[in-house]
């Protein structure tokens, strides 16, 4: 699936600003997330001793974001957010999270700046980890870009992208499309490629059901012409104290020795009591499935290229902003894979199963 011809709408909506005049101030808010571990982390099957207790931060961040009305249901809005080293206090940046300026309009938002994908956000909300070292980024999307442009971390597909404009569509009984592009911006990729991104999605949220669809594709990421892909299939549904998510995925990328594909699936359960809730998880990755030799990221061919990752925790709410969590993550990796922890990597070797157990606390302002 390939999309063509993304600035016309872009160029047209983004112009609205210079001929809507100003009906009020823009109303501003300071938030942020606060959110670190303490984790004895270690892995089996190693040759060498990798225990080591650690003080994790797990993406904190710190933001404004507003809006300003510009009569006749148009709206201007913004958004500057960058991260925050809980754990150190070393190296904050102002905007290398979700930033972002555009126009929302009765057709629906678009904005340029550096934002997560439609791909990635179509399902991040079905893991009740993410973000956090125990994250489902391990296996799925093939491991976590947090803030990249279209020459690094290129196997991934759990990107927060550089360069990028979207367009949101507006929701209708619970159903919302959406689409990114990300320019080249003269950058060179493998072999002299011009290296670009599309993402897409369609989610749909009314009552109990929670359904999503995405798909993204990354050209000349490998090499001139050739395309990568990557396609995702959710839901989530609610019943009483309940909650059950799953999604399957298949990533398809294309090397100058012939496609490497892998598919994984994802599943979550959370069972509310009190003021407290009992979570589990469970990812399966595939074995990859292309030319001998072929690996991209975490994902290899052949036989033993397969791993999976089970978590098992408890989250206990203290406020509605603040709340303590503990759990126990471990990923099983075959012979020949080398899948690591999405988010605080022990750095792991082919056929090592890295544990970690986390005690958390987490503050929203």
């Amino acid at each position: 699936m390939q999309y063509r011809h993304p600035l016309p709408l872009a160029a047209v909506t983004l112009a609205v600003a210079a001929v809507l005049p100003a009906h009020a101030q823009s109303n501003v808010t300071l938030y942020g997330r606060l959110n670190v571990s303490l984790e004895h982390a270690d892995a089996s099957r190693s040759p060498r001793d990798r225990a080591v207790s650690r003080e994790s931060n797990n993406r904190s961040v710190i933001g404004f974001r507003g809006t300003e009305d510009l009569g006749d249901g148009y709206q201007a809005v913004f958004q500057i957010e960058g991260s925050l080293a809980l754990d150190t206090g070393v190296g904050p940046s102002l905007a290398n999270r979700d930033t972002r300026v555009g126009i929302n309009t009765p057709y629906g938002l678009v904005f340029a700046g550096n934002w997560g994908t439609p791909y990635l956000l179509s399902t991040s909300g079905f893991d009740p980890w993410y973000p956090t070292t125990a994250g489902y980024m391990a296996l799925m999307a093939n491991g976590s870009a947090p803030t990249v442009d279209n020459t690094t971390t290129t196997a991934s597909f759990d990107r927060r992208q550089q360069n990028v404009v979207q367009y949101w569509s507006p929701t209708w009984n619970g159903l919302t499309g959406k689409l990114a592009y990300s320019f080249n911006e003269g950058a060179i990729g493998p072999g002299g490629g011009k290296p670009s991104l599309w993402s897409s999605s369609v989610t749909w949220d009314q009552g109990p059901w929670n359904l999503a669809l995405a798909h993204e594709e990354h050209h000349d990421y490998q090499g001139p012409h050739l395309t990568d892909t990557a396609t995702k299939l959710g839901a989530a549904y609610r019943f009483g104290v309940w909650r059950i998510a799953t999604a399957a995925e298949r990533l398809r990328y294309e090397t100058p020795t012939g496609p490497l594909r892998r598919d994984s699936a994802y599943v979550s359960a959370t069972w509310q009591i009190g003021r407290g809730s009992l979570r589990a998880s469970f990812t399966h990755a595939g074995e990859g499935k292309g030319p001998a030799g072929a690996k991209v990221g975490f994902i290899s061919a052949g036989a033993d290229t397969g791993a999976h990752q089970w978590t098992l925790g408890y989250d206990h709410t203290l406020s509605p902003r603040t709340g303590l969590y503990a759990y126990v993550t471990r990923i099983d990796n075959q012979a020949r894979a080398a899948y690591d922890l999405a988010i605080n990597p022990l750095g792991v070797s082919a056929g090592e199963r890295p544990t970690v157990f986390a005690l958390g606390m987490r503050h929203a302002f």
